[in-house]
């Protein structure tokens, strides 16, 4: 996939996400696009790290929102009932996906929360 495109794919797959859970709004997608505009540099440096940038994004977006003191995606997928989010599964590597790092159970792949 070309440069645009995995970037345009990694913004889908995160907008998809905020917006399963609400956090689709003007500011979130703000953020989300300085994340998406971010990669782009270490996508030119690295072309052959493509198959990481989704991954990369949804962290920093999720970085982001957690110094602001958001936490996204929350965790509703276990017994758990103390307030904890999703995790993005692997940190560096091709096809992320949401882990519950309490309960260790896989969630969603990327782009795909409900």
């Amino acid at each position: 996939m070309n440069e645009p495109g995995v970037l345009l794919t990694a913004r889908a797959m995160v907008l998809h996400d905020l917006a399963a859970r609400g956090f689709d709004d003007a500011v979130m997608v703000s953020v989300l696009e300085d994340a998406v505009a971010g990669r782009q540099w270490w996508l030119d440096q690295w072309p052959d790290g493509a198959e990481h940038i989704a991954g990369l994004v949804a962290q920093d977006v999720q970085d982001r929102l957690v110094d602001s003191g958001v936490r996204w995606p929350r965790c509703t997928a276990c017994d758990d009932l103390n307030d904890h989010e999703l995790r993005i599964e692997p940190e560096l590597g091709p096809d992320p996906h949401w882990v519950c790092e309490r309960a260790g159970i896989t969630v969603s792949p990327l782009g795909h929360l409900t």
